[in-house]
């Protein structure tokens, strides 16, 4: 049996092979969705298309070989897609006895497969992997009661499902890989559970029902109501396991409007087209109700995740100042977004791909493609193997003050370690609350002798950048809003020495 892996290794990505996240991604099977969707809405019947695809895949990958049996987070998707098919397809003549028999081998395959690796992601790499495939393990008795090892099976899934979920998602409602899409992976996952839960007369733990909460809100508080899009920040690999409506993939409001409408009972939006995710995967909880989350203006701090925010009006700031006792993914600590009415003014590049030039991959995972602070040509932390920072920057302090005129953020973070083990950022930013300028002062202690230079991703050309004592620099840049496109933008720069204080306006006229 081949052992299974989580996340990508470096035999996962060669030259000769391409990136193998395309191989895995069809493989999910996400797309028989859209297709369920579309008999759903136009009173078609493509069962006959989608089992020969589940045939062909079945044919051509033999069990517990190949590729698309490397990675148990992988197979738990694939089945979880299959599931959706065979409910929806239950009566299609298109279902023969010879087809379900070929599918019940598969499926047993996968769930023997899944239990018996579980440890690789459970203690190895803990994170959304480990969060899919103990939620496969703790739905298999609902969903396969016909296998007899599924009692046990679904007993220690949802053991292990708990713990995934209260050590992952922080008490504040943030996540430990410090990425939206990840977390909304999990809201996925969430959302999922508990609706079979619920719809079978069962229940989690408090700790899942909280944890999904307060996750909802962390993002929702971050999510621009105008699109659904929220800041491009962490690893972004372009999952969307079930894409269950039409809207497009940077918009959130669908799955955060599931998991608020099961917990709460109440939707977050009137839109149709949000809301049918919801009608895919409904069951609102038996138990008391959460109150409805409410989008909240004014300053706003999450601690535990290190994230702080600032509503006023349509005018959205993002501040990233975090502590890593989890892996980071990016060099990017003391980075700025700023949005209005939607649109992402002051922007974070995003991550390209997972298997591209070396260049690349240090551009879009550390310091140079995010709104904060270089010292030479070293990002925040020293670059290790491909996933892997040493000197990890950590928050020595972070907080909001109000004033009359202003919102005012202090961070410090211990950074640049590589260099001296005592280099402090201090990173202040002054809000206006009466008119759209952003005052930011850089303090770096400890690096006298290095020159280092505050950088500046504007994504409207309504946005001025100006430094009093100097003219930026401006040099070619790379964006990536969804995972493998790569537009080129211009950005800039300002060298500094020990401070630098910049202002940053949107002009409107």
């Amino acid at each position: 049996m081949m052992q299974n892996s989580i996340g990508l290794r470096s035999a996962d990505l060669t030259a000769e092979a391409g990136d193998i996240k395309y191989v895995w991604e069809k493989s999910r099977f996400s797309y028989i969705l859209t297709i369920i969707r579309y008999d759903y809405h136009f009173e078609h019947d493509l069962s006959e298309f989608v089992f020969e695809e589940i045939d062909s895949w079945i044919q051509a990958n033999p069990i517990n070989q190949g590729p698309n049996w490397r990675c148990s987070q992988e197979i738990s998707l694939r089945i979880f897609n299959w599931c959706y098919a065979l409910y929806y397809y239950q009566n299609a003549h298109a279902l023969t006895e010879e087809r379900w028999q070929k599918i019940q081998q598969v499926i047993y395959a996968s769930l023997h497969h899944v239990y018996h690796h579980i440890d690789f992601s459970r203690i190895a790499v803990r994170n959304n992997h480990a969060i899919t495939e103990t939620l496969f393990l703790a739905l298999s008795n609902i969903l396969f009661p016909f296998i007899p090892e599924t009692k046990r099976w679904s007993k220690d899934g949802v053991k292990w499902l708990e713990k995934e979920i209260d050590y992952q998602i922080y008490d504040d409602g943030t996540f430990l890989q410090f990425s939206m899409n990840y977390h909304r992976v999990v809201v996925q996952l969430l959302s999922l559970g508990i609706s079979i839960f619920e719809k079978n007369k069962r229940q989690f733990s408090d700790v899942v029902y909280q944890k999904a909460y307060k996750s909802v809100n962390f993002l929702y508080q971050c999510m621009q109501d105008q699109n659904g899009w929220l800041p491009n920040y962490g690893s972004n690999d372009g999952a969307l396991f079930f894409p269950l409506t039409d809207a497009d993939y940077r918009d959130y409001r669908p799955q955060l409007n599931t998991l608020h409408q099961i917990l709460t009972g109440k939707s977050l939006s009137m839109n149709d087209e949000i809301r049918e995710d919801y009608h895919w995967v409904g069951g609102e909880i038996k138990k008391e109700h959460f109150q409805p989350i409410v989008k909240k203006q004014g300053i706003q701090s999450f601690d535990i995740g290190g994230y702080y925010l600032c509503r006023v009006g349509d005018l959205f700031t993002f501040i990233r100042c975090g502590n890593h006792k989890d892996r980071p993914a990016q060099a990017d600590n003391l980075h700025i977004d700023i949005w209005y009415k939607g649109e992402n003014v002051l922007r974070d590049s995003g991550t390209y791909q997972y298997n591209t030039s070396p260049e690349k991959l240090n551009y879009f995972m550390g310091t140079t493609s995010h709104n904060t602070v270089m010292v030479g040509e070293h990002s925040q932390m020293q670059k290790g193997g491909r996933f892997i920072w040493y000197f990890w920057s950590q928050k020595r302090e972070a907080s909001w003050k109000e004033t009359e005129d202003a919102f005012v953020f202090t961070g410090t973070i211990s950074a640049f370690r590589q260099l001296n083990h005592q280099a402090l950022h201090k990173r202040i930013l002054k809000i206006n609350k009466h008119k759209p300028v952003w005052m930011v002062r850089d303090i770096i202690n400890g690096l006298d002798s290095h020159r280092k230079k505050q950088i500046w991703h504007p994504n409207n050309l309504k946005l001025k950048i100006s430094c009093n004592d100097q003219q930026p620099t401006f040099f070619d840049s790379l964006n990536s809003d969804y995972y493998g496109l790569l537009e080129l933008k211009q950005s800039l720069s300002f060298e500094f020495d020990k401070s630098i204080e910049t202002k940053i306006e949107l002009i409107f006229r």
